[in-house]
């Protein structure tokens, strides 16, 4: 793993979105970020839901998904990809996986995302 004071801001700045009118940092990209599986992040989110109001994260509808997978944002279907909707993470639920997840990476690279 990188040293999160090494890794780039534009490695950061380029896995930010804007969806529905958000910058966003889909579970993926975030887990990914945070030195973590995404299905490890989206437990340890799930199981602590009430830290999570809709401003903090949403699941990407079908068609949201379908527009970022034709984009190769995502991996299509049937090829190892997802089996659920992606979810997308704004900057203060990047912040606060960040604080559940307790890792001093996370912790760390959390700085790094929101200076992008």
């Amino acid at each position: 793993m990188t040293d999160p004071e090494t890794v780039p801001l534009e490695h950061v700045q380029s896995r930010i979105l804007v969806l529905r009118e958000q910058r966003v940092v889909l579970d993926r990209d975030l887990a990914a970020l945070y030195g973590v599986p995404t299905f490890r992040l989206n437990e340890t989110v799930k199981r602590n839901a009430d830290r999570f109001p809709a401003d903090f994260r949403f699941q990407l509808t079908a068609e949201e998904s379908g527009r970022l997978t034709s984009q190769s944002a995502i991996s299509k279907p049937g090829r190892g990809g997802r089996r659920t909707l992606p979810w997308a993470f704004t900057e203060h639920g990047a912040l606060m996986a960040a604080t559940i997840l307790n890792s001093p990476r996370a912790v760390q690279m959390s700085v790094v995302i929101v200076r992008a």
